[in-house]
């Protein structure tokens, strides 16, 4: 049941799926983090990995950058695959100063700058929320693994590069704690289809503090955030 996107056949892909954004990320987790490692997808080259983590079937699959990516991506494996548990692990630039680089955020809820939401024809705004099933068990590894996190609310923006650079003070002034740009759609399509998701995030750079990780950092550094994801999994 390959579709445009994806190669796998049904039944390669796990029930959970670890999500990162950067195909290369995905390698680096099936390689260092999973055993009996299979390649499911190279389809424009978004790589899709199955195998075991103590035991227990885990996938990894590249996302891509913001929501109509993931969007996609998502999609098909709730919808094509049968995927339930839907874990995005990324990177994030934070809002608040209480952060610092990798810190860990789970986010409990998504604000966007997005239109993706415009689809379902609501007659209001959206909240989109995590699953309190996998944020809840999230918290509760990280504490036994005495790994502290923020529980809040980021932003999932469109822009990347933005005209007005003073215009994340208005999200953080809303207790916003951290930007990315994938989570919105990943809780819309997982809320929408009745299945769980979570976005597990590490701090890469800081926006309020001007200091930021390198892309090979970002790529191999985080291992907080995998240790949860995995024992969550």
């Amino acid at each position: 049941m390959s579709t445009p996107h994806n190669s796998a056949v049904l039944g390669q892909i796990a029930e959970t799926v670890l999500l990162p954004g950067d195909p290369l990320r995905a390698k680096f987790i099936a390689e260092n983090f999973l055993e009996d490692v299979e390649q499911f997808n190279t389809v424009r080259n978004m790589y899709g990995f199955t195998g075991s983590y103590n035991g227990k079937k885990v996938s990894v699959m590249g996302s891509g950058m913001g929501c109509p990516s993931i969007g996609i991506y998502s999609y098909e494996l709730i919808h094509n695959y049968g995927v339930k548990n839907l874990i995005r692990v990324g990177s994030c630039g934070a809002y608040s100063p209480d952060l610092k680089l990798y810190d860990i955020i789970l986010a409990i809820g998504a604000s966007t700058d997005s239109n993706y939401a415009a689809q379902y024809e609501l007659p209001g705004i959206y909240s989109a929320t995590a699953s309190w099933e996998l944020l809840s068990k999230a918290k509760k590894i990280a504490d036994e693994n005495n790994i502290e996190t923020f529980v809040g609310n980021i932003v999932s923006s469109d822009i990347f590069y933005h005209d007005n650079p003073e215009n994340w003070k208005k999200w953080a002034k809303m207790g916003c704690l951290a930007a990315e740009m994938e989570t919105y759609a990943l809780y819309c399509n997982a809320n929408r289809a009745g299945v769980n998701a979570l976005t597990i995030l590490t701090v890469s750079d800081s926006i309020a503090h001007q200091t930021e990780t390198t892309s090979e950092q970002r790529e191999k550094g985080f291992t907080d955030m995998m240790k949860i994801a995995l024992e969550l999994a």
